[in-house]
């Protein structure tokens, strides 16, 4: 299987999204459309990953709307597409639905909770790191997956192939350092009010590469 990966900025990488695809045997290749405007054909995708990124899917990009183009031929292929935080957003809005700002500025650590058994063996309650102020609309063709106290709209599941989630599950250590101390100023106005140290000092969880597995898996293996 060949996994695209589009990375939009470079602190925020795929994480343990790369560990599930090499332990799988997947061909990755990864593309930058941010900085060279370069995007995969939709026939040389099996699987797409859609990462994050201090954009906005309602910024006046020509590659945005490229990207969002790609997803709707994968859409329309039944092809697999998983979108975080930035990803996530730009397959609602390839939907039709908005993208807003959110009712809360959500950076740092916090928790989700489930709010659906479509994928066996999710967690019911995850601690993972948030990093955004904007939003999606749910898409009503879709589940809602998580939620916690602050938004609603934390992760959806659309069909068996296309989940998005608000959140990052897929840090590593390395991620949430090149994160925290690249963008740093962004921790401002958190309703988390933490501090750049106790971000980094805060324990990635194990559970959150065993879910991403479980998720990923959920996402290639259905009929």
């Amino acid at each position: 299987m060949r996994m695209n990966i589009l990375q939009h900025t470079p602190n925020e990488g795929p994480g343990t999204i790369l560990d599930w695809a090499q332990s799988r045997d997947n061909e990755v290749f990864i593309y930058h459309p941010a900085q060279f405007q370069i995007l995969p054909k939709a026939s040389e995708t099996d699987f797409l990953v859609i990462l994050g990124g201090p954009m906005s899917p309602n910024d006046q990009l020509s590659w945005i709307q490229q990207e969002r183009f790609l997803i709707q031929e994968l859409l329309n292929q039944n092809k697999p597409i998983f979108g975080v935080c930035f990803g996530a957003q730009q397959i609602s809005k390839t939907l039709g639905y908005a993208v807003v700002k959110a009712p809360i500025k959500e950076v740092g650590w916090g928790n989700v909770v489930l709010q659906s058994q479509a994928i066996p063996k999710l967690p019911t309650k995850l601690d993972v790191l948030h990093w955004h102020e904007e939003t999606f609309v749910m898409p009503q063709q879709a589940k809602l997956l998580f939620s916690n106290q602050y938004l609603a709209n934390q992760g959806f599941l659309l069909g068996h192939h296309v989940a998005g989630l608000q959140f990052h599950l897929e840090p590593k250590l390395l991620n949430v350092r090149e994160m925290a101390i690249n963008d740093q100023q962004y921790v401002q106005n958190s309703i988390f009010q933490q501090s750049v140290t106790e971000i980094l000092e805060h324990p990635v969880p194990s559970v959150n590469r065993q879910a991403m597995f479980v998720l990923l898996d959920y996402l290639v293996t259905q009929d």
